[in-house]
């Protein structure tokens, strides 16, 4: 029997006609999603899937709204949890499905929820409003937390934050869900640190900042109890002849973490580097446009052969072929 695929893409609902949460069925054979249905919530302008894939969690206005994906990909509806704090703008989970972080863009804060037996978002058990500032009015003038990960070993949470170019690192306590700051990586003034993820084996960190353009990569160690990065490589997320107006934003690893790939808004391009799995560094392979405004997010579909680009300016999605033989993608759909 052939698999089958649902997606779920989150939209603001002050402006346009989208009512929350987009679910779409994926077509992994020929590269592209189909519309099924909207699931009415508030602002769901970011969703995560739990790692086993039973839950969705969905930013809201009020908190983080919890669903259960069903059998056949519907989403049924199960808690809303507070944050007390302003709208956060991104979610990741523990290893194990105990503990939530919720990363807050305009308050600067990181909130960490306990994960009921259920796999809802429970109650806080922990939280950070950080302090600072950076030199450009507004995007890059004070703390704006973007995103929130734990190291693969679990030992520590690492939180961008691209109002003051630091990312700030905490030590996980895995029982009761408390963090204590004991570190920072300090990033190149007005880079705005937007995203970060880890390699599958751990030892290395990618970052995409957003007004610098570029992708550092670290090695990361925490053998000795201690958290210990180290800069290995700065690339850049455009071509040589780019848009002068431009802001980093998605970075995702394709399927097999051989790949890793980033978009560009104002450029409006997607960029794809090759990974060296023992040295972890990148090469650039290409960058090309996405036909739509600001993709603000992206990926590879199941296999590697089909790339996506979630526009936002435009609320739009493209589809590409990837064909790696001939460093080339192009658009094959455009719904």
């Amino acid at each position: 029997m052939k698999k089958r695929y649902a997606a779920y893409v989150g939209s603001y609902t002050y402006i346009g006609n989208s009512k929350g949460i987009t679910i779409l069925d994926v077509d992994v054979e020929n590269g592209t999603m189909t519309k099924r249905k909207e699931v009415p919530i508030f602002n769901a302008s970011y969703v995560s899937a739990s790692r086993d894939g039973s839950r969705l969690y969905s930013i809201a206005d009020n908190g983080i709204v919890s669903y259960r994906i069903l059998p056949d990909g519907d989403l049924e509806r199960m808690s809303l949890a507070t944050i007390r704090g302003m709208r956060g703008c991104h979610i990741s989970t523990d290893p194990e499905q105990k503990f939530m972080f919720v990363s807050g863009y305009h308050d600067g804060k990181v909130t960490v929820l306990r994960v009921n037996e259920d796999g809802s978002a429970g109650e806080i058990t922990d939280g950070f409003y950080d302090k600072g500032i950076g030199s450009i009015a507004e995007r890059n003038f004070r703390p704006h937390i973007s995103c929130s990960r734990l190291t693969p070993d679990g030992k520590f949470l690492c939180a961008a934050n691209l109002g003051i170019d630091q990312i700030r690192i905490f030590r996980f306590d895995r029982e009761n869900g408390k963090i204590k700051l004991v570190d920072t990586v300090r990033c190149e003034l007005e880079s705005a640190p937007r995203f970060l993820r880890f390699s599958k084996d751990g030892k290395f960190m990618y970052v995409i900042s957003e007004l610098k353009n570029y992708i550092t990569v670290y090695s990361y160690d925490g053998s000795s109890g201690y958290p210990k990065f180290e800069l290995l490589q700065t690339i850049s997320t455009v071509a040589k002849n780019h848009s002068n107006v431009n802001a980093a934003a998605a970075l995702r690893f394709g399927p097999a973490g051989k790949l890793i790939l980033c978009s560009n808004a104002g450029d409006n391009s997607i960029g794809i580097f090759e990974r060296d799995e023992t040295t972890g560094l990148l090469t650039q392979r290409t960058v090309l446009p996405v036909s739509g405004e600001y993709p603000k997010d992206i990926g590879m579909m199941p296999g590697g052969k089909y790339i996506y680009s979630v526009n936002h300016e435009t609320s739009t999605m493209t589809f590409f072929t990837w064909v790696p033989e001939k460093n080339y993608f192009f658009m094959h759909a455009a719904p």
